[in-house]
């Protein structure tokens, strides 16, 4: 009898492990600059299921693919454009045309304007080789491409960066963004695309006018970050304030949140019991649970085996404590093929 009940367990397992997500992060950004296309290929052939793309608005209206708003240290715009540096120090996307930005070097990140070095030591060597950067267009044709020529069907994992700071430029990212996916047949839940976002009153926006609108209802994830990083403002009483993340946090407004959305995308760490994690107890909270109880996906992010917490002293304890312990849908993470590789083992 507990052999019969071992191996329904196991089978369990097994079955629980083939539906979770890795999702390639900005690509294979572990071994090739984030968000070139080099990345995104690198990552179609190690077999994930979906390739991320942050997107940014250029100058004429261009869907960039870029994490930041900036591009001060993801490529040489200091050395070709000089004079378009802002008051705050940043060389802003949004300030120059596709072809100012074809024009740009695309590196590794590097620390600074001034300083050459890797942000992660071990990855490919900064302002080395030629990369350019590209358009959302531009990396849906060639995943499309990549699917039709090998039989996949790999997906696309879209978010729109601050849109709240589109609005104030004058620009309205997330609809231009829905126009390219429905270009594309990105158009219904079963499309193989995620629209996400950290600005939630914009995915409210997304969802109950914008999609509509367009006779679109695609697959919507609610980033959720923490206060201190200052990643959203809302406008609210005439002024632009800090949005208060704990809203998407609080299980009383999920009935109401999975109206809008599909799932929830936090930080890992809001997966666990924080003060557990500080004596190195990984014990998860009800996170998880309180998201599926409302059918709400969680896909959190950002798995790094060059970065991890202290609490874990390997990348597949990471990936066991994240998607197995916690029990996330899938997981964001620079090492894909990593994370591919901890799934085989536990099927």
């Amino acid at each position: 009898m507990k052999k019969l009940a071992f191996i329904l367990m196991f089978l369990g397992f097994n079955l629980f492990a083939s539906d979770k997500l890795i999702i390639a992060h900005r690509g294979a950004s572990a071994y090739l600059p984030e968000h070139t296309l080099e990345s995104k290929v690198l990552a179609f052939a190690q077999g994930v299921p979906y390739i991320e793309q942050d997107v940014v608005l250029s100058k004429d209206n261009h869907l960039i693919v870029i994490h930041d708003l900036y591009l001060d240290k993801t490529s040489d715009v200091a050395q070709k454009f000089p004079d378009k540096k802002r008051k705050d120090g940043h060389y802003y996307v949004i300030d120059f045309t596709l072809a100012e930005l074809k024009s740009l070097k695309m590196s590794e990140g590097f620390k600074g304007e001034n300083d050459s070095t890797n942000a992660y030591p071990n990855r490919f060597p900064a302002k080395k080789a030629d990369f350019t950067i590209n358009t959302l267009e531009e990396e849906i044709e060639l995943i499309q491409g990549l699917n039709k020529m090998l039989g996949k069907n790999v997906g696309i994992y879209v978010e729109v960066k601050r849109p709240w700071f589109h609005k104030q430029e004058g620009k309205d990212i997330s609809k231009i963004t829905l126009e390219v996916l429905k270009k594309y047949d990105y158009t219904n839940k079963d499309s193989k695309v995620y629209f996400q976002s950290f600005d939630y009153p914009d995915l409210v926006r997304v969802k109950k006018e914008l999609l509509p609108q367009m006779g679109m209802d695609i697959k919507l994830i609610a980033l959720i970050g923490l206060n201190e990083w200052e990643e959203t403002f809302e406008y609210k009483n005439g002024v632009w304030q800090n949005y208060d993340f704990s809203y998407l946090l609080d299980v009383k407004n999920y009935a109401e949140i999975s109206k809008i959305v599909d799932g929830l995308g936090p930080t890992y760490i809001l997966l666990f019991d924080e003060n557990k994690l500080k004596n190195n107890e990984i014990v998860p909270n009800d996170f998880v649970k309180n998201a599926h109880k409302y059918n709400m996906k969680v896909h959190p992010y950002t798995i790094r085996a060059d970065a991890l917490p202290n609490w874990t002293k390997s990348v597949d304890e990471l990936f066991e404590a994240v998607l197995f312990k916690a029990g996330a849908d899938g997981v964001f993470t620079d090492f894909p093929d990593l994370g591919l590789e901890f799934l085989k083992k536990v099927r």
